[in-house]
């Protein structure tokens, strides 16, 4: 496992995107908190989330046709240092009056953002061997979760006492660092010599047919479908947690704002432990038995996390049961993410995971307006319980359908979807 690090490639973007991802979570925490100070409403932070997740929507999909056509490493350098560049209006922000401007940053940091996250997942193959891939992913949700716990407690402390301004100055400067790192990567990804010639028009005029030939692999390849779908049932698990996770703390566990705190830190700690052992694992098992069995296993976890309380009494219990599940949520995604990568051609990658994107985030705004409607009259945990069979759902289709189209289906050649070349 540990010698994926020893790639120079590899470990460059992996330490591009702990620095950059750190600074995230600092703003993630701080931009709210100073928001609600300024507001003291929780409506307010409601469209900040909603702002947040509309470029995905709207943009993802389209993103990813572009990072299709354009080289990778060069846009991963430029939209680096454009969200940290994005985020710098922020510092002018001194009260209420200035809402505007938070939620047109918000906006246009998430945009540019649809476009480096295709271009990560599609550049990845390319720097590792393909028997290290699975690794490399599980570094890769490793990576996540420690930024996470690295920038959620520096946020907290910086917003606290220096206030935003100050996190938003050294959230830009992660960006310009992390675009550094990624600079100093020497495999570049190789567009259509055709590609490379045309105008930045002519690619616009292509962006619908070249989409299309997307839209179109995901309908005949039945692996990469199956995969949509998971993807489609975790969104709206993940949209009710979103939603339900703080009242279901407060009012079902009973464990008070500090119990809301401490299992966000449990659940970050599991997932850095978490990602060491699936890295681990994911050079012993073939990704549709990752996805399958972290899938189903992190459903059952979550089933008993939900309902544990209503037979004993412990938040405790809750504590540890969130520490654990780290372990099959990083399964799940290292084969989702890894099975995508081998299964979907070079030229189509960007555009795939763009879509992917999309999907998840209408679907999780799907996940969040159900439990918002329906918690009321069906109660919190029979919501939540959504999301426990969602995943079981994923784990029984991934152990079964899936890995027996994994092993007889083949992905469509390019020629049969309509596959436009640029004049």
């Amino acid at each position: 496992m540990w010698t994926t690090f020893r790639n120079r490639n590899f470990a460059l973007l992996w330490f591009a995107g702990l620095v950059s991802y750190s600074g995230d979570w600092i703003l993630r925490i701080a931009l709210p908190v100073a928001l609600y100070k300024m507001t003291g409403t929780a409506s307010a932070l409601s469209l900040l989330f909603i702002v947040y997740v509309i470029p995905n929507i709207v943009i993802g999909s389209v993103a990813g046709v572009f990072v299709d056509r354009w080289e990778r490493r060069r846009l991963m350098v430029i939209t680096n240092v454009l969200m940290g560049l994005a985020v710098l209006p922020l510092v002018a922000v001194q009260s209420s009056d200035w809402l505007w401007l938070i939620y047109m940053v918000a906006f246009a940091e998430s945009a540019v953002g649809q476009f480096f996250g295709p271009a990560e997942n599609a550049m990845l193959p390319l720097l590792v061997d393909k028997e290290q891939l699975g690794s490399a992913n599980a570094l890769n949700i490793l990576n996540n979760n420690l930024a996470r716990f690295i920038g959620a407690g520096i946020g907290g402390v910086i917003v606290g006492g220096m206030g935003l301004e100050a996190a938003v100055i050294l959230d830009a400067l992660t960006y310009f660092v992390a675009a550094g790192l990624v600079a100093l990567i020497s495999v570049t990804s190789q567009p259509n010599v055709q590609e490379q010639a045309a105008h930045a028009l002519d690619a616009i005029k292509k962006v619908g047919q070249d989409w299309q030939v997307g839209i179109r692999f995901v309908r005949y390849e039945p692996v990469v479908r199956l995969l949509f779908l998971s993807m489609v049932l975790m969104a709206i698990g993940e949209g009710t947690i979103a939603v339900l996770f703080a009242p279901f703390v407060l009012d079902v566990l009973k464990g008070g704002e500090a119990g809301v705190g401490a299992l966000m830190s449990a659940q970050a700690v599991g997932g850095i432990s978490s990602g060491v052992l699936v890295a681990w694992l994911a050079t012993k098992f073939a990704p549709d038995r990752l996805l399958g069995m972290g899938a189903f296993i992190f459903g059952l976890i979550d089933l008993i996390i939900f309902n544990y309380s209503t037979f004993v009494d412990g938040f405790a219990i809750a504590i540890g049961l969130f520490a654990l599940v780290g372990i099959p949520v990083a399964a799940a995604f290292t084969g989702l993410q890894t099975l995508l990568q081998l299964r979907v051609p070079d030229e189509l990658r960007g555009r795939i995971f763009g879509a992917l994107g999309t999907t998840f985030g209408i679907f999780t705004i799907f996940g969040m307006a159900f439990a918002g409607m329906m918690s009321d009259s069906l109660g919190i945990v029979p919501v939540l319980n959504i999301q426990g069979f969602a995943y079981t759902t994923i784990g029984l289709l991934g152990l079964t359908v899936l890995h027996r189209q994994t092993g007889q289906a083949t992905p469509p050649p390019l020629e049969t979807l309509g596959e436009i070349q640029t004049a």
